[in-house]
């Protein structure tokens, strides 16, 4: 199988969107009168960012999943996404379970594929994907501002409690494991929640790196700094409530370093001013995702981890980094 057949038999499907489709130079996109593209790119490399034998199907998701975070954080609705594929080898089987994957994530979301590239060499998948938002409404990571509540969608750290179990640093029982792994290989893009929040949020962020982390873009972007309450955001490790009542030695650290810097979570992270809690929840509850008031916004640069009392708590908690050290 070519190159050329490879992209028609797995990659190749009716337009919709794209005035070109596949296969010419360039897609051609018109986005909706009024509207701004948003645009992202992530990249998923062998070895980095999933393990070798992944499930390819689980793959195909993972890959557009964490682009389509970028337009939830952003507040935008999908509209299409290219591919650049390099493969080791042209396996058939493989290929129509990463296709399988990868579009039936594209069909729930109205993204269509209008492009991209294969090539051989180390297996590595990067998507650019495109949406589109009402000019001057996007959900930026500068808009927080003090006194402002701070809020995650979703769970927290199940993704890493996966990601060491899988690895040999931590044993967890099978039902929990796969609950988790499903966290860590198809996380759920929070697209129509991003939508929901445009005009109610301050500022919003994912959660690709580590809670910490993706908080401390927000903070540097805004020149504010934050309080967050580590028993709150530990309560949001979906695996939690089963360990506990099963594993009584289980290390409390483990909980704040799945929580605070786990990474892979691709839940929404953002602000919102204190007065608008009730119109915060009725959106999410509107779109069937659960948020939760983690912490706040103040004036002093900075960020504090605070216990149920209110004390401030030392923490070494570092979120990843490609080129550095993770927590």
């Amino acid at each position: 199988m070519g190159e050329f057949d490879l992209i028609a038999r797995h990659f190749t499907r009716p337009v919709r969107r794209a005035v070109l489709g596949v296969g010419d130079d360039c897609a051609l996109l018109a986005p909706t009168p009024g509207m701004q593209l948003a645009v992202s790119s992530d990249m998923l490399v062998q070895g980095r960012h999933f393990f070798a034998d992944v499930d390819p199907e689980a793959l195909g998701h993972k890959a557009l999943a964490v682009n389509l975070s970028d337009l939830a954080a952003c507040g935008a609705r999908p509209l299409a996404f290219t591919l650049a594929l390099a493969l080791p080898e042209a396996d058939d089987a493989w290929l129509a379970a990463l296709a399988r994957g990868l579009f039936a994530l594209a069909d729930a979301h109205s993204c269509e594929l209008v492009g991209g590239d294969t090539t051989r060499g180390p297996l590595n998948l990067c998507i650019t994907v495109f949406g589109e938002v009402p000019a001057g409404q996007a959900l930026l990571r500068s808009g927080a501002r003090p006194g402002d509540d701070v809020y995650v969608s979703g769970t927290l750290g199940d993704a890493r409690l996966a990601l060491e179990a899988l690895q040999g640093h931590l044993t967890l029982p099978a039902e929990v494991l796969q609950a988790a792994r499903q966290r860590l290989e198809r996380p759920t893009p929070r697209v129509a929640l991003g939508q929901a929040l445009r005009g109610l949020a301050t500022s919003a962020i994912d959660v690709s790196d580590g809670l910490l982390g993706d908080l401390a873009h927000v903070l540097d972007r805004s020149g504010v700094g934050a309080v967050v309450e580590i028993e709150r955001a530990i309560e949001l490790i979906a695996a939690r409530a089963y360990l506990k009542s099963t594993s009584s030695h289980f290390d409390a650290e483990v909980w704040q370093r799945a929580a605070l810097a786990g990474g892979d979570d691709y839940e929404l992270l953002f602000t919102a001013p204190a007065a608008e809690r009730q119109a915060v929840q009725a959106v999410a509850a509107a779109v069937g995702t659960p948020v939760a008031r983690i912490g706040h916004i103040e004036a002093v640069p900075g960020l504090r981890l605070v216990d149920a009392a209110g004390q401030t708590v030392p923490h070494r908690w570092r979120s990843f980094d490609h080129f550095g050290a993770a927590g």
